[in-house]
């Protein structure tokens, strides 16, 4: 599958998968001041962004995505960074492919099963009819019924996009996540282990990686160490961006 992408800067390539319902344009901004020291490479994963749609949506299929990714543009040595459902990416890879991986870094998820707990935003998202939602603004109106968090229905709206005149949709495959979404959340990362260095990365008021997961994660990655960044939550990345950039910055470059 040929995924899309940006690629900034130059030096030692830094991979950079977004979370469910993202994109890569979440991480433009991060990107930017990366790439002043590492050839950043920003990808949409399928069914989001740009990538193409497909029936398939699991995490094998994902690394598989991200293994020809590397195969096809001759990355060597890279550092992986993943954010949620992008960070469960990236680990399901590094386990299956460890010396193709120089550092790994994962922003709030953990190597477990989780319960599904996006029905509400997939029933918020189904409930506009782009046959009569011709704008933003009336999207978002339709969004914050069910959803009152204003950050939340940013980040979804960002998905918005015309594909004619006065005809709106959503750049992300919302029939294939909706179906997809039990295992999905429950995948708890296959067999295998990756022993880099390896950082998580936690937002203080987030429940992703909970201190019963340590074992889990040790597991599989033994050479891990974990930040807690306060005052964020899941979005630690876009909450506290500067304490985010210190952190894998200085993990990137020790």
């Amino acid at each position: 599958m040929e995924l899309n992408y940006k690629k900034l800067g130059n030096g030692q390539a830094l991979l950079i998968l977004h979370g469910l319902f993202g994109s890569l344009d979440n991480w433009m901004s991060h990107a930017k001041t990366l790439s002043e020291d590492f050839e950043v490479w920003l990808i949409d994963q399928r069914n989001h962004g740009q990538s193409p749609h497909d029936s398939e949506f699991d995490y094998p299929s994902m690394s598989n995505d991200l293994l020809g990714f590397i195969q096809q543009h001759e990355i060597k040595n890279p550092i992986l960074l993943g954010h949620s459902m992008g960070g469960k990416t990236v680990m399901e890879f590094s386990v299956n492919y460890p010396q193709m991986v120089d550092k790994l870094i994962v922003v709030d998820i953990a190597p477990v099963k989780y319960p599904v707990h996006h029905y509400t935003i997939i029933e918020a998202l189904e409930s506009i009819d782009f046959d009569f939602v011709t704008s933003r603004k009336e999207a978002d109106d339709n969004l914050s019924n069910y959803i009152n968090n204003v950050g939340i229905r940013q980040f979804l709206l960002k998905n918005l996009y015309w594909i004619e005149k006065e005809k709106l949709a959503w750049r992300f495959n919302l029939d294939v996540i909706k179906n997809e979404i039990i295992p999905i959340s429950e995948f708890s990362i296959s067999d295998g282990k990756y022993e880099g260095n390896t950082l998580f990365i936690k937002g203080s008021n987030s429940e992703y990686i909970l201190p019963s997961y340590a074992m889990q994660i040790a597991e599989k990655f033994p050479n891990y160490d974990l930040v807690e960044i306060a005052e964020a939550g899941h979005w630690v990345h876009a909450e506290a961006p500067k304490l985010f950039l210190e952190a894998i910055q200085t993990f990137m470059k020790d």
